[in-house]
């Protein structure tokens, strides 16, 4: 190893870094900042099987493939996770994701706790998984209520489905509560550096250490 590498400029192992939360209490603004704050961090794109939609790209919104196709990369297990939504079907490429992560590469899932569970129990080693809540059920529904998009009907459902969301709080690793976005953000951030930092991701620690100690 080159005797000028320090321990900021070893190699490592990327994360796959996830961000759940209750429809209102700001889990896409944070991923929004985290984005553009953090270069070496990109969004994870899914595998679908929808129209693509004028405007889209294939690769950047989604990568659109046939459903026949779709159904043979279910057989051989190339998803980390998949659903089938409104007659679509959507999943996560291990591909591209293991690529990323060998290059040091860390990716961003803004995705619901279930399929936050699924990449768990494929990817333990690899996954730090966030959740965002509100900082009460009133400021959640103010803030749904001034969006202006949804009638009352459907904010009540949006409501019911984010107290059932919340009480899975404790299948992750961190909470954090979004009473202020830039504090929030800030602890967010703080979580992606900490665990950026962990030993077992530092894939060249053991050679650098080893220069240290050769007599």
């Amino acid at each position: 190893m080159n005797s000028t590498t320090t321990p900021d400029t070893l190699h490592r192992r990327g994360l796959m870094f996830i961000l759940s939360s209750p429809s209102g209490a700001g889990k896409t603004t944070i991923a929004r900042k985290l984005l553009a704050a953090e270069p070496g961090l990109a969004m994870s794109v899914s595998a679908t099987t929808r129209p693509m939609r004028p405007g889209e790209v294939d690769g950047h919104d989604y990568h659109f493939i046939a459903a026949d196709i779709f159904a043979q990369m279910v057989a051989d297990g190339e998803f980390y996770e998949w659903a089938h939504v409104f007659g679509n079907s959507y999943g996560t490429p291990r591909g591209h994701i293991r690529a990323a992560l060998k290059a040091g590469g860390d990716v961003l899932f803004d995705i619901d706790w279930q399929g936050t569970q699924q990449l768990h129990q494929q990817a333990a080693a690899d996954v730090v998984r966030v959740f965002i809540l509100p900082p009460s059920l009133t400021e959640l529904r103010r803030r749904l209520e001034g969006r202006g998009t949804d009638a009352a009907d459907v904010i009540d459902a949006r409501m019911a489905r984010a107290q059932a969301e919340i009480s899975h709080w404790d299948g992750y690793d961190y909470v954090v509560v979004n009473d202020d976005v830039e504090s929030c953000f800030a602890k967010v951030r703080q979580i992606l550096a900490a665990e950026r930092l962990r030993r077992t991701r530092q894939t060249g620690l053991i050679e650098f250490v080893r220069t240290l100690t050769q007599v």
